[in-house]
């Protein structure tokens, strides 16, 4: 496929607020954000893209309202938890930007797996950018 940048990088934002014009919770907004990724994740696969780089929480996300942080926090476990395995299997390798020593030891945890699973993974490289 011609054309195809090598790297691209997308600002997941406004999933709380998609949620709450839908009748949603924001929490439940940031979940069908996260479907969303793993839906863009597949098409880079497929278009052939070898980078794509998620700004998936911010520095400043943590003057959100605790609940929330709290779901936020919790969204990447259950996700990587989930997704790992469909990931080594089409050779993804999952990498993170930003301190993650800042964030709760069950997200830290969760990411380090991810990151540890597969380091030498190389059809599309997933970065993460948490708490940057």
């Amino acid at each position: 496929m011609q054309n195809v940048p090598t790297h691209i990088a997308i600002m997941m934002d406004g999933n709380g607020r998609w949620g709450e014009k839908r009748g949603l919770t924001r929490s439940q907004g940031h979940f069908a954000g996260s479907k969303t990724m793993e839906n863009i994740i597949d098409a880079s696969l497929e278009l052939g893209v070898k980078i794509l780089t998620l700004y998936a929480f911010s520095s400043e996300n943590w003057t959100r309202p605790e609940e929330e942080v709290k779901y936020l926090m919790d969204l990447p476990v259950i996700y990587l938890n989930e997704k790992l395995p469909k990931f080594i299997q089409k050779d993804i390798r999952i990498c993170v930007l930003g301190d993650i020593n800042g964030l709760p030891i069950h997200t830290r945890e969760a990411v380090k797996k991810a990151v540890d699973q597969k380091s030498n993974n190389s059809k599309l490289i997933v970065n993460f950018a948490l708490n940057k």
